[in-house]
């Protein structure tokens, strides 16, 4: 889209009666659910037709964040959804089973517990005849230290071994706290202090913050909520999705920033991804001509 074309409809949607900017809001969020649902059901078919595994994957992709959220997915295929089920009852366990298979153990020098990592993941590489990810797969460096592969797989290992983290769970979150709580695993010092040495809010560090928790709200746990619950005809878990998205404040990036410069469109993620369909699927690949703001800013000769 063209910068004047653009700053156009950014001033004609501030201008717009609030009751039709509900219902462009509306429309778009709903064109970005199933959108995102298309998506999910790909990794459904490819899943064998698995609700537990496409689950298991999507949490692992938005995990990954953008930095690695494919090699995630590809961990999550490696390392799958009944195999974490089979090893959920001890921490050590499931940390070998991730960071073997994600290749990172070879990061780290041979202490005690480095040690015992390598050999439960041999024991393990064994008996799920699993090929290992290798270092390279992973994108390491420019990223923030909170964001390392490894303490997010850490934290993502104390979430799945203390069982808070299953389809129903999930599903159930109406509300941003509800997903704050639903991620309360923890890495251990051990982990943090490879990271953050001497970090002064060690606590926080350990589990995902309310940035990451909020990411995970809006990508994973709203998007899985929508998708099963199109899936088997649930309204109860479609709502759940919407209201979730309701809860948690807009996204705050530079899409959302040009949108809200005349006046703020987006006060919440609900509305912040309905202006990211617009933007993404009709503003940049230039679809003016099928665009509904364009049709109701002629429409109203705004």
């Amino acid at each position: 889209m063209e910068h004047a074309t653009q700053q156009r409809c950014i001033e004609g949607i501030s201008r717009i009666e609030p009751i039709y900017r509900f219902e462009l809001i509306n429309r778009l969020a709903y064109e970005r659910f199933e959108r995102k649902y298309r998506d999910i059901v790909e990794i459904y078919h490819r899943a064998n037709d698995n609700w537990g595994q496409t689950f298991h994957e999507m949490l692992f992709r938005v995990v990954g964040g953008t930095s690695n959220k494919l090699v995630f997915q590809e961990l999550a295929r490696r390392v799958t959804h009944t195999m974490v089920q089979r090893e959920n009852n001890s921490i050590v366990s499931l940390e070998a089973l991730l960071l073997g298979t994600a290749g990172l153990l070879d990061l780290y020098g041979e202490d005690d517990y480095i040690r015992h990592l390598k050999s439960d993941f041999e024991h393990l590489r064994i008996k799920y005849n699993i090929t290992p990810l290798s270092l390279k797969d992973w994108r390491l460096k420019n990223i923030y230290p909170h964001n390392h592969p490894t303490l997010r797989i850490t934290q993502l290992a104390s979430c799945l071994h203390n069982g808070t983290i299953t389809m129903s769970s999930v599903t159930a979150c109406r509300r941003r706290r509800d997903v704050y709580r639903l991620f309360t695993g923890r890495s251990s010092e051990y982990w943090v202090e490879r990271f953050m040495p001497n970090a002064s809010n060690l606590d926080i560090t350990r589990r995902m913050g309310q940035f990451k928790s909020d990411l995970m709200g809006i990508n994973f746990v709203a998007q899985i909520a929508f998708a099963y619950g199109s899936y088997t005809q649930s309204n109860r878990l479609i709502d759940n999705a919407t209201a979730l998205l309701e809860d948690i404040p807009a996204e705050d990036n530079r899409y959302i920033k040009a949108w809200n410069s005349v006046d703020a469109i987006a006060r919440n993620a609900y509305e912040s991804q309905a202006l990211l369909q617009l933007s993404t699927e009709y503003c940049i690949k230039g679809r003016c001509e099928e665009c509904p703001l364009t049709a109701l800013i002629k429409r109203h000769e705004i």
